[in-house]
């Protein structure tokens, strides 16, 4: 006898959910936690408390303070501790409680967890996720709002990788999870809980690749190429240029560390202009490093120098002066006149 045919209406529904990317990254964390019972989350108020912006809330609470660890203002013991983890078989994840706090564990990073593959020919692997909430925003002091990736993204061995809306959080912090090399995960504080971005998030949807860039909107006028909070920003100005009769195709990177410029070179292949737009400072940064790769894949194909929008390179300001610090709508815009007005 054959087999009955299944209806659409007997299809199970895909598991879709309205998310912010705070949200987004709790539940791909607890998606984690549930498929291996190696993960361990580790910072400092990550457990009873849920961390300072509740990404890691409910998790002690459902999985125990074995895989929930409270631990002291030490970022160096953090990593540390993490790396001696790793080594064990387990599958760390470290929450930096602000950008400006990872610099007392730089030495634990660039020392130990970046090299330490390298150091052992391949025989150890050290599966460690470094969680950084980065960029500015949100009003705070010194120390609370810097966007250190460019740092990281310099060392060999470390992985770096920034999400930037809600399906991309879920998805990219349990593929960091999975990996076997060590990852630096800058997540965009200011739009943890920000509802503009909040979007459907197909929780049963296979993931692409971790470590690929994505065009979020095509363009033919000019190429805008952006990460973590800053791809908002372009969005909103591509959305503006419209209106003006201005094409912008806006690319997403996801990763900063190994760069994936293959859609970015075929973009600007075809718009022949070019905008890079981070609220890191611009020397020496990966503004800088995708510029230089344009220029010398892209040359005969450039009808306006490559510009960037970034950062200044100063200090973080104080609160009241970082709306004139960070990239906005404004900024990218006027980039973008100066880039057709070649």
């Amino acid at each position: 006898m054959a087999a009955p045919v299944r209806s659409k209406v007997d299809e199970t529904p895909a598991a879709v959910q309205t998310l912010t990317i705070g949200k987004a990254l709790n539940l791909g964390l607890r998606a984690a936690m549930e498929a291996d019972d190696k993960v361990i989350i580790l910072g400092e108020d990550v457990g009873k408390l849920g961390g300072v912006f509740r990404i890691t809330d409910g998790l002690q609470k459902d999985f125990g303070e074995q895989r929930v660890l409270d631990t002291p203002l030490a970022e160096s013991g953090i990593i540390g501790t993490a790396v001696g983890l790793a080594v064990r078989g387990f599958r760390p994840v470290c929450e930096i409680q602000f950008d400006g706090f990872i610099f007392p564990g730089f030495d634990q990073i660039s020392s130990q967890l970046a090299k330490l593959h390298y150091r052992s020919q391949g025989r150890i692997k050290v599966p460690v996720v470094v969680r950084v909430p980065f960029g500015g925003g949100i009003g705070a002091v010194e120390h609370h709002s810097e966007s250190p990736e460019s740092l990281f993204a310099h060392i060999p061995g470390l992985k770096v990788v920034s999400c930037s809306n809600p399906a991309d959080a879920y998805w990219m912090i349990q593929q960091a999870i999975a990996c076997d090399d060590p990852v630096l995960f800058f997540e965009p504080k200011r739009l943890y809980h920000n509802g503009h971005v909040k979007s459907e998030v197909d929780t049963s949807a296979p993931p692409g690749s971790l470590f690929a860039s994505r065009v979020l909107r095509a363009g033919t006028d000019a190429t805008v190429v952006a990460y973590g909070p800053s791809v908002k920003v372009c969005l909103d100005a591509a959305a503006a240029a419209a209106d003006e009769g201005r094409s912008l195709e806006v690319i997403d990177l996801r990763t900063l560390s190994p760069l994936d410029l293959g859609p970015v070179f075929e973009s600007v292949r075809r718009t022949g202009r070019l905008l890079v737009v981070s609220e890191a400072p611009s020397e020496s940064s990966i503004a800088s490093e995708i510029a230089a790769r344009v220029q010398q894949e892209c040359f005969y194909s450039l009808e306006a120098p490559v510009l960037r929008v970034t950062g200044f390179d100063t200090p973080y300001p104080p609160a009241k002066l970082e709306e004139h610090f960070l990239p906005d709508l404004d900024r990218v815009l006027h980039a973008v006149d100066r880039s057709m007005g070649w």
